[in-house]
């Protein structure tokens, strides 16, 4: 039997997403990205932005490139979303018009920011669902929700729990502007991981996104130079936050983000031994390297498998087959 219908009956299957999402908003950015993303293979996403990317008043020009350039042959793989105009803003209903039909069928997402509830979050998602239909798109199609406002937070469980929802992600500084002044400006760098309201707004995400089996994406790091800062914040948010993808905002970011979220070598080694024993034991308990394991580590190390297989990594032929099965 394949590995999710064992290891997951009646719980939400975890998603598994590319661990590093870029955001490139000009033009000469999107190319940039789509050409890295070329010579580096699908092991990040990449979004084009249509809310911050947008000069005023040339919003729908700015989407007319989007699309262009999302439908291009430069789009190698398909992992490229979009970030739509936030539901207050007089753009977000005509950024569905007019890119929905033209990218539907290959976009990969779309990003959805500054919502206040989750009653919004599905508004918006009819609208594009709508949209969709009457173009005869023939999917639904990925939803990604930023996570900046005081009601979105409150709501942030039952905006994890809407089943079009794949990951949360946390916009750090528009939250932090959110509290007008009552957060130091330095919580929207280094200190954000010890102040405890900008802490509790990403530990309430993460757990949000692992209690729907939904992807937790962390918040642009601001320094684009110093790696080691870089990694630093990668590695707190994954090993502190429980966050399993975070945002780039310049490429310098990309291969250190890739390489501190994804799986090592290593542990692909002993997940792909783990699994297949288990596989070999009808699932179930089986010893290794002297330690006991049932379901529930195997639903870690499947877990493991699956963001390998999302990065683009090479896995062993036979756990290949268990991805594929």
């Amino acid at each position: 039997m394949q590995p999710n219908q064992v290891l997951f009956q009646g719980e939400a299957l975890p998603r598994a997403l590319p661990v590093c999402d870029h955001y490139a908003g000009t033009e000469v950015r999107m190319r940039k990205a789509l050409l890295l993303q070329s010579q580096l293979g699908p092991v990040f996403d990449i979004t084009f932005d249509c809310e911050d990317g947008a000069p005023v008043g040339q919003e729908a020009a700015h989407a007319q490139l989007v699309a262009e350039l999302l439908l291009s042959s430069d789009n190698q793989f398909n992992r490229v979303g979009v970030r739509i105009h936030d539901p207050s803003h007089p753009a977000w209903k005509s950024d569905i018009a007019s890119l929905i039909p033209r990218i539907g069928k290959q976009v990969a997402f779309i990003m959805i920011p500054k919502v206040t509830s989750a009653t919004q979050t599905q508004e918006v998602i009819d609208e594009i669902n709508h949209c969709a239909k009457t173009a005869g798109i023939g999917r639904l199609i990925p939803i990604q929700v930023l996570i900046e406002t005081h009601g979105a937070l409150h709501d942030v469980h039952a905006i994890a729990a809407l089943s079009q929802v794949e990951s949360l992600s946390f916009g750090l500084m528009d939250f932090v502007s959110e509290h007008h002044g009552a957060i130091p400006a330095d919580a929207m760098d280094r200190n954000q991981f010890d102040h405890p309201l900008v802490a509790r707004a990403m530990l309430e995400i993460s757990a949000a996104c692992h209690a729907h089996g939904k992807v937790a994406s962390h918040n642009v790091c601001t320094n684009i130079n110093d790696l080691e800062i870089i990694k630093s914040d990668t590695l707190r948010a994954k090993n502190e936050f429980g966050y399993t993808r975070k945002w780039s905002i310049h490429p310098n970011q990309i291969p250190v983000i890739v390489q501190n979220l994804s799986p090592s070598s290593s542990e692909i080694e002993t997940a792909s031994a783990i699994l297949l024993a288990a596989q070999a034991a009808s699932w179930g308990p089986i010893k290794h390297d002297g330690q006991l394991h049932d379901r529930a580590s195997y639903r870690y190390f499947w877990t493991v498998l699956q963001k390998a297989h999302a990065c683009g990594q090479k896995l062993p032929a036979e756990a290949e087959k268990l991805i594929a099965s």
